[in-house]
């Protein structure tokens, strides 16, 4: 077992934005009917600086769900090395309405281009109010890193 002290506040939120910038990354997303039905599914993202830019279809239960609650938890990495997001809607773009700057870094972040694909997608921007960070229990203090929107370090 490799021994390490917990990660400074910091430190996670470097970690957590290496995470989001990466290429090629996915993550889980839960969203809930408005009858209270779970859903979850992988998703590849891409990171703007501000949002978490997901692209899935129009008639998907995520897109669905999301429309409706505007709110989604997400979550990145493995369980030894977890974040968790809560996000809202900023805003859904249908592909045809999207500005080629946002389907562009789409495609390039997420090494797959929604353009290309059959089907009606539409982007969900997603902000995040509360992010938080942990790999073992010594790191569950401290976890939340982000509240309400704004970094808390």
């Amino acid at each position: 077992m490799l021994e390490r002290s917990p990660r400074t506040g910091l430190q996670r939120k470097t970690d957590v934005l290496a995470k989001l910038e990466a290429r090629r990354a996915d993550c889980w997303v839960a969203s809930a009917a408005p009858s209270g039905n779970a859903h979850l599914v992988p998703l590849t993202f891409a990171w703007d600086g501000e949002r978490i830019v997901l692209a899935t279809e129009q008639s998907s239960a995520t897109a669905r769900n999301i429309t409706a609650s505007k709110r989604s938890r997400l979550a990145l990495g493995g369980t030894r090395d977890v974040v968790m997001i809560d996000a809202t809607l900023h805003e859904a773009v249908d592909l045809e309405r999207a500005s080629p700057e946002l389907a562009d870094a789409y495609a390039q972040q997420a090494d797959w281009d929604p353009r290309a694909a059959r089907g009606q997608f539409v982007f969900l921007l997603l902000r995040p109010e509360r992010i938080q960070a942990w790999r073992e229990v010594d790191e569950i203090a401290g976890r939340t890193i982000m509240r309400a929107g704004a970094w808390l370090v």
